[in-house]
């Protein structure tokens, strides 16, 4: 019984690491004004949250994050500010917390996107 609880263990370590979040993307909503119950839904009624994404790559994980500026409740959603890990690594966005262009910023989502800053 040993023997095969010790092959199982072993036959599982190779797997352990599948299971790791080697790209969390950070999430952080202004809601339009009234409307933050139904902006902050999708972080379980939170203002900001995280996700765990597939991604192999610092490339495949920061265009994961990019996906995640995309807006289409231009009524609810004012602005996101989105960040993102690999590895636990830091990824560079492009984008200040503001959204105003910065080389060293962490955030993907440029203030000047059409789907942001609409609200009615």
């Amino acid at each position: 019984m040993k023997k095969a609880i010790a092959l199982a263990a072993l036959l599982a370590l190779p797997f352990s690491n599948a299971f790791a979040a080697d790209c969390v993307v950070h999430i952080k909503r202004t809601a339009c004004a009234g409307q933050e119950a139904e902006s902050y839904k999708k972080c379980n009624g939170k203002q900001e949250c995280d996700t765990q994404e597939s991604a192999e790559s610092e490339a495949e994980c920061s265009a994961s994050a990019l996906k995640h500026c995309d807006n289409s409740r231009l009524d609810i959603t004012k602005y996101k500010v989105v960040t993102a890990t690999f590895k636990g690594a830091a990824l560079t966005g492009g984008f200040a917390s503001s959204g105003k262009p910065n080389s060293k910023g962490a955030n993907f989502c440029a203030a000047d996107r059409p789907d942001l800053n609409q609200c009615k």
